[in-house]
């Protein structure tokens, strides 16, 4: 299902015209790309919640301006540093025909009934998004990352992905198929376990040697 966006066209700019409509609960913002650039401004708190939504973020919108709907995706949004308000969004005209370059945010699933978790181990989280190609049309949410399976040391990898029907990785993207996503850590103490398992195995062998070296030194005198 589309999220549906509305906004009105905005006819004042500068600093002091983007006070005030933050001051009247809306916040200003910008859309742009496959045609002339046009200022929008937005009801904020409707904005806020919205922005608090994964799926918005990597989501086609229909934006609404004066009844008319036009496909966006959310480009980039300023938030106050000390309160909760938008100051600014930017929003990027789609062309529903064109494969689009996008990152889509990783869900891991069944972390807690993995193996290497139930032995102590644990997950590490190398990426949180994939970078890919796909349609609008074909744009998930999310890319499900499923951890069951999971041994102590075992890692996920990009090529060990399921990917949705349309959606490939991106040929130049920043992960490619080799890269990790995810891997479960060995527990601290398991490692040191082992280390000193190893050095009292050692320690009988370099012991019983040591007779023989002395034993060596008096047929070298003769």
């Amino acid at each position: 299902m589309t999220i549906e966006i509305n906004a009105t066209i905005r006819n004042t700019q500068g600093t002091g015209a983007s006070r005030r409509l933050r001051h009247a609960g809306r916040v200003p913002g910008v859309v742009y790309g496959l045609g002339d650039v046009v200022q929008i401004d937005m009801e904020h708190n409707s904005l806020w919640h919205q922005l608090r939504s994964e799926k918005f973020h990597a989501s086609v919108l229909d934006l609404v301006i004066d009844g008319k709907k036009q496909p966006v995706m959310l480009r980039a949004f300023n938030i106050h540093p000390f309160r909760q308000q938008v100051m600014h969004i930017d929003l990027l005209r789609v062309d529903l025909k064109k494969p689009m370059h996008i990152n889509v945010p990783l869900h891991f699933i069944n972390a807690d009934i993995a193996p290497g978790v139930k032995a102590g181990g644990k997950i590490s989280h190398v990426k949180n998004e994939l970078d890919v190609v796909c349609l609008p049309k074909d744009l998930p949410g999310f890319i499900e990352v499923d951890l069951g399976h999971m041994t102590l040391g075992h890692s996920i990898h990009v090529a060990d992905l399921v990917l949705p029907k349309g959606v490939t990785l991106a040929a130049h993207g920043t992960h490619t198929a080799e890269a990790v996503v995810a891997t479960v850590q060995v527990p601290r103490g398991a490692v040191e376990a082992a280390a000193e398992a190893e050095a009292a195995a050692a320690a009988p062998a370099a012991a019983g040697a040591k007779p023989a070296a002395a034993a060596a030194k008096p047929a070298a005198k003769k």
